[in-house]
């Protein structure tokens, strides 16, 4: 692994306690130019995590939590009338920053959350007429609740699509949390971490992902899983080819992470999960996330190049 992204597993490791797997995930998104869904039950560490990444990364972060009476001009902004000059002047809203975490984003009115459609695919905002570009890098980090909570409203396929990797952090193991209860507290961590890397050292590896190689054979496995996915029963849909991409560009991440410039089938399996579960539907049109088995039985019925 290169020092100093295992330096910034190593940094993230000490304030997300027992959840490397998940890091490295979280990291993955951001490396591929993709965008990171925690899904989990309050108070288990998903906005502590996006915090933190911003810090080690040295981004600039932002936060939006979101509630049923949000608007999208409190995400994109809005033009203000001066009085002065008799003209209108654009006030930029939060989403003009490298890191934006929308915090509990299923809460919010699908009406706010298609405001987020345009940033994350294209990588702008569009008001009043006027298209403005986004920071880069720019990265979403979304959380939601379980649907079964009060309050909440599904995201639509279309939005689901468009993040790269989906996590879930769940409950630390025993001997974990006994460490996160005599550690010291998780915001004056977040505090003290430092920088690992700039904007410019993080865009060279992200550009470095993009030129992982990944061979004929490889591209037939990867091929193979979405066809897979397309032609099982378990689903009214498979993969669609903007999925088969973020799981290329996912397993390319997952490969510098690990120190190669070419991607393994051990690479693709290690991000199907978190690449294909949220963006597969069942036949009843309910998302299948919540139970990864079917998708994991794909792993075992597409046969592995040798």
């Amino acid at each position: 692994m290169h020092p100093k992204l295992e330096q910034v597993i190593n940094s993230l490791n000490q304030i997300i306690l027992g959840k490397e797997q998940q890091i490295r995930l979280s990291l993955v998104g951001l490396l591929a130019k993709g965008h990171l869904l925690i899904e989990d039950l309050p108070g288990m560490g998903k906005t502590t995590l996006a915090h933190a990444l911003a810090k080690v990364l040295g981004l600039d972060f932002q936060r939006i939590q979101f509630t049923s009476d949000l608007l999208p001009a409190d995400i994109i902004g809005s033009a203000i009338y001066r009085r002065s000059d008799e003209t209108f002047k654009f006030h930029q809203g939060p989403i003009f920053t490298q890191v934006i975490l929308a915090d509990e984003v299923n809460r919010a009115t699908p009406k706010s959350q298609s405001a987020l459609l345009e940033a994350m695919e294209e990588y702008q905002v569009t008001s009043e007429g006027v298209s403005r570009k986004l920071p880069e890098p720019f990265f979403v980090i979304a959380t939601q609740n379980p649907f079964h909570q009060i309050g909440t409203y599904p995201l639509p396929e279309s939005q689901l699509d468009r993040f790269m990797i989906r996590i879930s952090l769940g409950y630390p193991a025993a001997e974990v949390e006994r460490l996160l209860f005599k550690g010291q507290e998780t915001r004056t961590q977040i505090e003290e971490l430092e920088p690992v890397l700039n904007t410019e050292e993080l865009m060279k590896y992200q550009s470095q992902v993009e030129k992982v190689n990944t061979s004929d054979v490889l591209l037939d496995y990867l091929q193979a899983l979405v066809e897979a996915s397309r032609t099982s029963s378990h689903w009214s849909h498979g993969l669609s080819p903007r999925g088969g991409l973020a799981l290329l560009k996912a397993a390319k991440a997952w490969a510098l992470l690990d120190g190669r410039d070419f991607v393994l089938p051990e690479d693709v399996q290690a991000v199907w999960i978190s690449v294909a579960g949220h963006r597969l539907l069942g036949q009843s049109g309910s998302n299948l996330s919540a139970d990864n088995s079917p998708v994991v039985q794909i792993l075992s019925d597409v046969k592995v190049p040798r």
